[in-house]
């Protein structure tokens, strides 16, 4: 099977002049190295792609593949990380992972606990603090857990 590899690699946005914390979550080489050398020991050849703009050119281009092992970040907006699987979507190219509907919704911390409490799984209370007079508003009971909703 040819599988395709798309990642966001640290040391190429790092390069592009991206700094330090908004590649935090982007991959080492040592990362698609090791991912490369376990697909090719299970028998399949690889073809490293790299970032979603990488991906594009080539769909354009007319490379193809069986399968595309997706682990790319994406850098920028809340479905980043549903901008391969929604590229690979219009292809008719399967993938690894969740689909872009999935990637977005979780990355949107308040969209997630709001659709696990309607479907009924029990979450902790939440609010979502927009600017400093909602902090106002807060009636939630400590200890708190405070994270960005993406």
């Amino acid at each position: 099977m040819r599988v395709g590899l798309t990642y966001d690699l640290r040391d190429e946005y790092l390069a592009m002049g991206y700094g330090q914390e908004e590649t935090a979550e982007f991959d080492r080489i040592s990362t698609i190295e090791a991912l490369e050398g376990s697909l090719r020991r299970l028998g399949h050849e690889t073809d490293r792609i790299g970032h979603v703009r990488s991906l594009a050119a080539r769909l354009v281009a007319g490379d193809r593949w069986d399968l595309v092992f997706n682990i790319a970040e994406g850098l920028a907006g809340i479905g980043r990380e549903a901008q391969v699987p929604a590229l690979l979507d219009v292809y008719g190219i399967p993938y690894t992972f969740s689909d872009p509907l999935v990637m977005s919704l979780t990355l949107h911390k308040g969209m997630t606990k709001r659709v696990l409490r309607d479907g009924g799984i029990p979450t902790p209370a939440f609010a979502e603090v927009s600017t400093p007079r909602d902090l106002d508003k807060l009636d939630l009971p400590f200890p708190l857990f405070a994270k960005p909703v993406a």
